[in-house]
């Protein structure tokens, strides 16, 4: 929050969730409803964004914030258990981290990449690179545990 107080930028490179253009928007400034500059509809990131083999890598190598990625399958229980709790940890954590979803059965190079062999998995990048990872559902508290050890 002090880099908030400081006017520092810190962007972040996401694709809009109706048009799938991507987008460099300063996630600082989310209260300012950023908007598509391809289609003018608003950029969500109060929720987890869509990542996929085609923008992942373009999305983790260009934030300035940590990103924390739920690799995930829509047939995983699980992952379903996880869904409304990354939900609840992007909106606590707005502005100060991107969290992203990478469906790995509709995106198996990253997964595969990035060796997943059971999901969910949460991966923390800082400056593009792999800073910490979790294996399993798991509570908030643990969530939070994660980001702060990456």
């Amino acid at each position: 929050m002090a880099d908030k107080a400081k006017g520092k930028q810190r962007k972040v490179t996401v694709s809009c969730q109706f048009c799938l253009t991507l987008n460099r928007v300063d996630i600082g400034r989310v209260n300012h409803s950023p908007k598509c500059g391809s289609c003018g509809k608003p950029i969500l990131l109060d929720r987890p964004v869509r990542v996929t083999d085609d923008d992942f890598q373009q999305v983790i190598k260009g934030a300035e914030v940590p990103v924390m990625v739920d690799f995930y399958a829509d047939w995983c229980a699980p992952c379903k258990v996880m869904a409304p709790v990354l939900d609840e940890f992007a909106h606590a954590h707005i502005g100060e981290v991107l969290v992203a979803k990478l469906n790995t059965d509709m995106n198996p190079r990253v997964a595969q990449q990035y060796g997943i062999r059971g999901i969910p998995t949460m991966i923390v990048f800082k400056n593009g690179e792999e800073a910490a990872r979790r294996t399993g559902a798991v509570p908030r508290e643990d969530l939070e545990k994660l980001l702060a050890s990456a």
